[in-house]
C-alpha cells in the first residue's frame, strides 16, 4: 500500500449522477427481460446496468476477479447501513480507546475497503477528540469519493483529517497499522476467504488496535408477507456467497474464533436492516441482486423465481412488503502492544 493522497480541505458532498433514463435517486433501473433481472453481481445488491461502474476490489487479481460493489449501491444503502450498526458496541469502544497505551495526540484510524466512505461518515462524529482516517481501497475514484465526502468534525468539534491509501486490504500487515488506533470496515468480512481474515485478524492483533467490523451478513432474512420460495432462495443465496472460498455468513463466527484464539476479547451485536415502504428503492435493489445470486447458484430455479421476483417486486411498489435483513457487527479488543497509539 504505497500510493497516498492527503485531503485536509472542507469536504464536499458528492451526489450520485443518475444515468441515461434514469431519475433522481434511481439507481438501477430494471429490464423486462427475465434474463437480465435475474443476473448477478458476484457479492453485489443491486442488478448492474450496461454502462454501471463496479468498482470495488479487494485483492490483486486478474480478470476473472469480478468487481463487487458499484458506488451507486454502495451510495443507496448508506442510510440503511447507518441505522442497522450496533450502537451498542461504541460505549465499549469509547472506553478502549480512551485508555490506550502511550496515548498522545488523536486517533487514527485505518478504514478497509471503505468505498464511498459511509463508515466514517458515520463514526466519526461519534467518537471525541482529533481524528486521522486513513481510507484504504482499491479503486481511486471511490478513494476520491470518500475523502472528499469524509466528515470534518468529531463529537466534541475536534478536527478529522483524511489520508487515502490505494492497496489490497487483503494482504494487510501490522507494520501497516503501526500507529492505528483502530480499524474499521463495513460489509468486508463475508467477502473474504478465511486466509485473508486470518490475515486481516493478524495484522490487528499484531499491531494491538481495536477493530470494528459492521454489517457482515448472517444468511437470515425476513419478509413480510412470506412466500413459501423464501427459504430455498436464501439457502441458494447464501451457497452463492460462500463459493470460491468465500466466508459468506460464517464469516462473523470464523473472525471471532481467530480474534479468540489470538487472545482478543470480541463481542458480536446484531444490526439488521429493517426494510419498509420508506426504503422501496433499497429493498428492489437488493431483491434483485438477492435473487439473482441464488439464481445464478442454482439455475433450476429460474422459472419459479422469475415469478417470485416479480410478485415481490409489485408487492415493494406497492408499499406491502417488509424485510428484515440480517447483518452482524463485531467488536475486537486484542491485547494492547507497543506499536498501538
Amino acid at each position: 500500500m504505497t500510493t497516498r493522497d492527503t485531503v485536509t480541505d472542507a469536504a464536499a458532498t458528492i451526489p450520485a449522477q443518475p444515468g441515461p433514463g434514469e431519475k433522481e435517486g434511481v439507481v438501477v433501473e430494471a429490464a423486462d427481460s427475465d434474463d437480465t433481472a435475474l443476473s448477478a453481481v458476484p457479492g453485489a445488491g443491486p442488478v448492474g446496468r450496461s454502462g454501471e461502474r463496479a468498482t470495488v476490489r479487494l485483492r490483486e487479481g486478474g480478470p476473472d476477479e469480478a468487481p463487487r460493489y458499484a458506488p451507486e449501491w454502495l451510495q443507496l444503502r448508506e442510510r440503511a447501513d447507518a441505522a442497522a450498526r450496533a450502537q451498542d458496541l461504541l460505549d465499549p469502544l469509547r472506553i478502549r480507546l480512551a485508555n490506550r497505551p502511550g496515548r498522545t495526540g488523536g486517533l487514527v484510524v485505518h478504514d478497509l475497503g471503505c468505498g464511498t466512505g459511509s463508515m466514517g461518515r458515520w463514526l466519526a462524529p461519534r467518537l471525541d477528540g482529533a481524528q486521522h482516517w486513513v481510507l484504504h481501497d482499491h479503486d481511486p475514484y471511490l478513494l476520491h469519493f470518500a475523502a472528499v465526502a469524509s466528515p470534518r468534525s468529531a463529537a466534541d468539534g475536534s478536527r478529522v483529517s483524511v489520508e487515502t491509501r490505494r492497496g489490497d486490504v487483503a494482504r494487510l500487515t501490522p507494520d501497516a497499522l503501526s500507529g492505528a488506533s483502530l480499524v474499521t470496515a463495513s460489509a468486508l468480512l463475508d467477502v473474504l476467504t478465511r486466509e485473508e481474515a486470518g490475515t486481516l485478524v493478524d495484522a490487528c492483533t499484531g499491531a494491538g488496535c481495536p477493530a470494528l467490523l459492521t454489517l457482515s451478513v448472517a444468511g437470515r432474512v425476513e419478509l413480510t408477507p412470506a412466500d413459501p420460495l423464501d427459504a430455498e432462495i436464501t439457502e441458494a443465496f447464501n451457497a452463492h456467497q460462500r463459493r470460491d472460498g468465500l466466508l459468506g455468513p460464517d464469516a462473523v463466527t470464523v473472525t471471532c474464533e481467530a480474534f479468540a484464539a489470538r487472545g482478543a476479547t470480541v463481542r458480536v451485536h446484531a444490526s439488521p436492516w429493517r426494510l419498509g415502504p420508506e426504503e422501496a428503492a433499497l429493498t428492489e435493489q437488493w431483491l434483485r441482486g438477492w435473487v439473482g445470486a441464488a439464481v445464478e447458484q442454482r439455475p433450476e430455479l429460474r422459472a419459479r423465481a422469475a415469478r417470485y421476483l416479480r410478485d415481490r417486486l409489485a408487492a415493494c411498489a406497492a408499499g406491502e412488503l417488509r424485510a428484515v435483513v440480517h447483518h452482524s457487527d463485531l467488536l475486537a479488543l486484542p491485547r494492547p502492544t507497543g506499536g498501538a497509539s
